[in-house]
């Protein structure tokens, strides 16, 4: 992009330099703040990971309007972040900096994002997941279909690709799989920074905010922890957040949902090693009413069906790590029957399920703790999955697999039956890409070990003398007998396994490829049958 640089102007001990347009850049690594009159949709910030963090300040109409912490590039920039400021159209914004303010020459504002023409096809995107445009996300919050919607909040540092300023960002999807990135949902305010929480549609307007108002419950990061509520009725585009904030503290992530047999709202939050339980009939006023010990962070509460029959319905509790106990409630206590046990291994932690699905469906998103080296964005969303409560030989057990929805991303398909390892081998040749849906049915014949490989790294491996599959411990369905159901989605910067029909989930980050070398098994194996599926992006 050419630059116009301005000519700097020296009155007293004031300099002010004004940026009409997008091509404008200050110049004078001593000035200490920017002031640019606002005409297009974005502010271009650049930033360099060596600099330190310090104070960014915005200023419309003499008021101070946003404050946050980044580190602004004094020279070459690592990446660039965006900012909307298209709330400031026609007004003068100053554009304050704590810290080396050489780098607001090259701040600028545009109607694109630095970098939009090669956005979602950067060579370490995420192709078959969500990740957010630029900076740092990490737990899902405010999980909640709505019209036809799932939406997707999440915590989110849009100044940089690490952990800080966390705003709630927000994405929508029709089907789980393509995303659209709307922007920030909210923002940090004199309570705190936006920590994890969860929404929920008020179909009655218990609240009074509007029949079907999309209600979201936070926790705000301040001096102190808070619970805190802000509402929705333009779909969850915007929110407005409560005048009687906040209204609970100072626990962490509430988890909201309506339970219907006594026609009251429940919350579930975390304090210490232990979930509280609430009740509330307005979604403002909330009374305690029991605590469950023996969890960490971003709680989950449900109910699902034993095998499909709803007749037998437990339900499920879990934190941050996916621990979980099975149990019952009645709307005040949960009183656990079994537990904790363990489904998931890995970079997954504060997975968050939906409330509200049309279809009854209990759909979860997991936070993949994976970094994206070279990239203007770090981590990433797990793949939607569907979660379920099976009977197995050890008791009751919840399982995890992608949802159906998948199948809208295959575009060639190979499906085999009874394959050895060399003859599976040879048919993988065939082959290509590098986003892939894999479903097989493969046994050990000789030995103790299965392995699957991608580019000379195995992402899926089995020890039989351990009992272990990418080292999380796993007990066969028949004893001494290693058949195995397995479910792979691999990405550019991700691998997801699904175990015994999703009774263990794994996901990881894909190694640095050793070889050009696709898929490929290693071990003596039968492969009663092998299905790939060449996957198409979701951008």
């Amino acid at each position: 992009m050419k630059k116009v640089y301005l000519p700097i102007i020296i009155i007293a001990l004031a300099i002010t330099i004004s940026c009409n347009s997008s091509e404008s850049k200050k110049t004078d690594s001593s000035v200490p703040d920017l002031t640019i009159t606002v005409s297009k949709r974005y502010l271009n910030i650049p930033v360099s990971q060596a600099a330190d963090r310090a104070k960014m300040t915005f200023t419309a109409d003499g008021k101070q309007t946003k404050e946050f912490v980044i580190r602004l590039a004094p020279e070459k920039p690592d990446y660039w972040v965006f900012w909307d400021i298209s709330k400031y159209t026609g007004k003068e914004l100053k554009i304050s900096y704590d810290g080396n303010s050489s780098g607001l020459k090259d701040i600028y504002q545009d109607d694109k994002i630095a970098g939009q023409d090669s956005l979602y096809n950067e060579f370490n995107r995420p192709q078959i997941h969500f990740s957010s445009r630029r900076g740092w996300n990490n737990d899902p919050n405010g999980l909640v279909w709505f019209d036809g919607e799932y939406h997707l909040y999440y915590q989110h540092n849009p100044f940089e690709k690490f952990w800080e300023n966390m705003h709630w960002g927000h994405a929508v999807s029709k089907d789980l799989v393509h995303w659209e990135e709307l922007g920030i949902a909210l923002e940090p305010d004199t309570l705190g920074t936006m920590f994890s929480g969860s929404a929920i549609i008020d179909k009655n307007n218990t609240a009074g905010w509007g029949k079907d108002a999309l209600v979201a419950f936070y926790t705000a990061a301040g001096k102190k922890m808070t619970q805190n509520v802000a509402y929705s009725t333009d779909r969850g585009r915007s929110f407005t957040k409560y005048e009687g904030n906040p209204i609970l503290g100072p626990d962490r992530d509430p988890k909201v949902f309506w339970y219907e047999p006594a026609k009251t709202w429940v919350m579930v939050l975390y304090n210490d090693n232990y979930l509280i339980i609430y009740n509330s009939k307005d979604l403002k006023k909330w009374e305690e009413k029991s605590i469950v010990p023996g969890f960490y962070e971003c709680p989950e509460f449900f109910e699902l069906a034993v095998d499909g029959n709803p007749k037998n319905k437990k339900w499920v509790m879990y934190g941050a790590s996916g621990t979980y106990m099975t149990g019952s409630f009645n709307g005040e206590k949960f009183t656990p029957e079994h537990g904790k046990y363990f489904y998931s291994w890995g970079s997954q932690y504060a997975a968050q399920t939906y409330n509200d699905v049309a279809d009854g469906r209990r759909i979860q998103v997991g936070w993949g703790r994976i970094e994206h080296a070279g990239m203007a964005f770090n981590q990433m969303m797990l793949f939607p999955c569907e979660l379920t409560l099976r009977t197995t030989t050890e008791g009751i057990r919840l399982f995890c697999e992608p949802v159906k929805e998948i199948a809208l991303l295959h575009e060639k398909s190979y499906s085999w039956n009874d394959l050895t390892t060399a003859s599976a081998n040879e048919k993988l040749k065939e082959v290509k890409g590098d986003l892939f849906h894999l479903k097989m049915d493969a046994e050990i014949v000789h030995g103790l070990g299965l392995e699957l490989f991608y580019k000379g790294n195995p992402v899926v491996y089995y020890d039989g003398n351990f009992n272990r599959f990418n080292g999380a411990p796993y007990i066969c369905d028949k004893p001494g007998i290693f058949r195995f159901s397995i479910e792979v989605i691999l990405d550019r910067t991700s691998v997801e396994a699904y175990i015994g029909k999703g009774k263990l989930f794994i996901s990881e980050q894909l190694k640095e490829k050793k070889s050009d070398e696709g898929l490929a098994f290693k071990g003596d194996l039968k492969i009663h049958s092998l299905e790939v599926n060449e996957l198409k992006s979701i951008w």
